[in-house]
């Protein structure tokens, strides 16, 4: 019985990070990836930080993607339901980002992945790339 649901895996971060138009990969400064369009940043994977710890353990996650999004709005949206694998910390308040754990990646569908990380692209892109992408890739 097929559902249509497709969980998300860390290799479809990769996948569709690296298959947006102009995209570069840069490794940061401990070999962890960056997926920048024009020189901007809108995928990154974090070194493990102080201000994303295991409730239980205290101990620092070292799975934790940033990924950005269009606006303030968007960020709650993803942030605000307790259930989702999306959250935030006080280091990125009023930063248009939100945090996910590679380990919490399978809770989202390969679709609402992708569309996290098109509008992530989208977000940081030039007007021009962004309206030319937008152009070519009506909504469906």
């Amino acid at each position: 019985m097929a559902t249509g649901f497709q969980r998300a895996c860390l290799a479809d971060v990769h996948e569709v990070a690296a298959g947006m138009p102009h995209v570069t990969r840069v490794d940061g400064p401990r070999g962890n990836p960056i997926y920048q369009v024009g020189g901007k940043s809108f995928v990154f994977f974090r070194n493990p930080r102080p201000d994303a710890v295991d409730p239980l353990t205290g101990e620092r996650y070292a799975d934790v993607i940033v990924i950005w999004v269009p606006s303030e709005a968007d960020k709650q949206a993803l942030v605000q339901d307790p259930d989702s694998p999306f959250f935030t910390t006080r280091h990125f308040d009023g930063h248009p980002s939100v945090l996910v754990r590679a380990a919490r990646l399978g809770e989202l569908s390969r679709r609402e992945l992708i569309e996290v990380v098109q509008d992530a692209w989208l977000a940081r892109a030039s007007r021009k790339r962004a309206a030319d992408w937008l152009a070519a890739h009506p909504p469906r």
